[in-house]
């Protein structure tokens, strides 16, 4: 199979569902990447890698390097800009032009021959509007131009996750996956993404009250939600079926 995952920054692709992807790459499934923006509005790392204008630049080559770490077969950027984060941690979409967007993705999706495609959930996970952004524009077009394309948002809800904040609640899960067989790509994923260490480590570290390492915050869980498609594919692969955790 074609399969695009396209979100809003880079890590979202390592950090939301880097150990399915793994898996879809070892199983011979082409697996692209799109990419809204090269996360220019991010954190800088610390200490800092690289000034904010270089940002950008840099997030580009780390996501490069994680994409090769998950086994991706290709890798593409819109021309869209991250903004800068706001007072309070104020979030931002990366764009006003919805339109646009939509056109973007589906030329892709024609393009590449896509059969099937994974994205932020209907929530954002956390609520940020550039992973919502992504999202409905995804809804408009498969329902307009692709209604029997398999598509599948991340981090859908369900009890007892080891991360709920993340989870996007108005999305029930449909199958959770034990990525465990995969987890050292997604950890060696998430290495690439040197800027943005401190900020995955910082909730958690905060919680324990000690520093925690990456490796420590990667998770073994991973959650969907089948939101379109005559048929739930992933689910019936082999290789999905045997890692699927059954919390009935």
């Amino acid at each position: 199979m074609n399969i695009l995952v396209f979100f809003a920054h880079p890590d979202d692709e390592t950090m939301l569902c880097g150990g399915l992807l793994a898996i879809l790459s070892k199983s011979g499934h082409d697996v692209q990447f799109l990419s809204c923006t090269r996360g220019e509005g991010g954190e800088c790392g610390v200490p800092p890698l690289c000034t904010q204008a270089q940002l950008g630049s840099l997030r580009e080559l780390e996501l490069a390097c994680a994409v090769e770490e998950l086994g991706g077969k290709s890798l593409q950027f819109l021309d869209y800009v991250d903004p800068l984060v706001g007072p309070d941690n104020s979030l931002f979409s990366f764009t006003q032009d919805q339109e646009k967007l939509e056109i973007e993705l589906k030329d892709y999706l024609q393009t590449n021959d896509i059969d099937l495609l994974i994205t932020h959930g209907s929530n954002g996970e956390y609520g940020h509007p550039g992973h919502m952004t992504v999202y409905q524009a995804a809804l408009k077009i498969i329902q307009s131009e692709f209604p029997e394309m398999p598509w599948y948002t991340v981090q859908a809800y369900y009890d007892n996750s080891p991360k709920p904040h993340i989870l996007n609640t108005a999305d029930q899960a449909d199958w959770i996956i034990d990525v465990s067989s995969v987890i050292k790509e997604k950890i060696h994923a998430a290495f690439c993404h040197k800027s943005q260490h401190d900020l995955f480590v910082r909730r958690k570290s905060k919680e324990l009250g000690k520093s925690v390492s990456v490796s420590e915050v990667i998770q073994t869980e991973e959650s969907y939600h089948f939101a379109n498609g005559t048929k739930d594919v992933l689910k019936n692969l082999p290789e999905i079926q045997k890692n699927l955790i059954n919390r009935r």
